[in-house]
């Protein structure tokens, strides 16, 4: 959450539930309402985290964000991005991937 106020982003929610529906960050930016998956791994498992967010897990991510959308009355654009975030011993990296893939 920190990484994304440092860039200008409000948060709205973390860990957001719906049934069997989470979203990690819904957060704004702009006139755009941003849902994020965060994935985390250690350096030695690395992948891309978009590699990470799979058909089936952006599916879920948009049918999460529907539902989200139906229960508010925000009205703006919508955008997916992933974070992916890989530790090392002493530090660590983080890859922001904005409109990461699209829902709509």
């Amino acid at each position: 959450k920190q990484y994304l106020q440092n860039k200008g982003y409000e948060i709205l929610h973390s860990n957001w539930r719906t049934g069997h529906k989470e979203v990690d960050i819904i957060a704004k930016m702009g006139n755009e309402i941003v849902f994020v998956e965060v994935k985390a791994c250690q350096s030695s498992t690395y992948r891309s985290p978009i590699e990470a967010v799979d058909v089936k897990k952006q599916k879920r991510l948009i049918e999460a964000a529907e539902l989200f959308l139906e229960a508010s009355t925000l009205e703006y654009e919508l955008r997916f991005d992933v974070i992916g975030i890989v530790f090392y011993k002493e530090k660590y990296e983080i890859e922001h991937i904005v409109a990461a893939f699209s829902g709509f």
